[in-house]
């Protein structure tokens, strides 16, 4: 399977002030784009490993042949962390609903307290990596963090992620990465991940 950058669906100046246009053209135009053509020279050494879904892969890294699997984990997880990236941020303010809503007032009191708890995991990974809400095999709300470019899809049903690699936000906000984890929340897109979470309870 060969894999492309998918467009976003919003320009990149349509999250200012909170993520910047420069950054947003450089973190999908290079960054990403950088994972998907690696990506996609890795898997054309293998065709057998090339047909399995993406997902399947990055879940259990062990069934990647050993001369392609650092690649494949690290531009393959890449590709695929950015494209759920860019899916939860929308320029439209919205709010936690509906059974989403139910499900994180029941596991973290309310939703402050879920941000609070959730920024502090993002503040909390060390060099580059991701912070994720999850909903785990035991069907509980989790926060968790990977480093670099690993996926905890071996872990449960994906709901949110924020990147805190330093390219997805320098330009403007240098080392400041509260400043960036508290800007992200503006735009956020509630919608896409109570679409998610519904579909996690079928």
């Amino acid at each position: 399977m060969k894999y492309e950058l998918p467009k976003l669906p919003y320009d990149y100046d349509a999250l200012e002030p909170y993520l910047d246009a420069r950054t947003m053209e450089l973190h999908h135009g290079k960054h990403h784009a950088g994972y998907v053509v690696k990506l996609n020279a890795a898997l054309e050494k293998n065709e057998d490993i090339a047909k399995k879904p993406l997902e399947g892969l990055l879940a259990d890294t062990t069934q990647i042949p050993e001369d392609i699997r650092e690649a494949v984990r690290n531009n393959g997880g890449g590709h695929f962390n950015h494209s759920l990236f860019w899916e939860t941020l929308s320029p439209e303010k919205e709010e936690p609903q509906d059974t989403f809503l139910e499900a994180v007032n029941k596991e973290f009191g309310d939703v402050a307290s879920f941000q609070k708890q959730f920024t502090e995991a993002a503040l909390g990974v060390f060099g580059s990596g991701w912070a994720w809400l999850i909903k785990t095999k035991n069907e509980k709300l989790e926060i968790v963090k990977t480093k670099n470019q690993d996926t905890p899809l071996n872990q449960g049903s994906l709901l949110l992620n924020l990147d805190v690699w330093e390219h997805a936000y320098y330009l403007k906000y240098q080392n400041r990465r509260p400043e960036y984890i508290e800007a992200w929340w503006s735009v956020v897109n509630w919608k896409k991940v109570a679409e998610r979470f519904s579909r996690s309870l079928k």
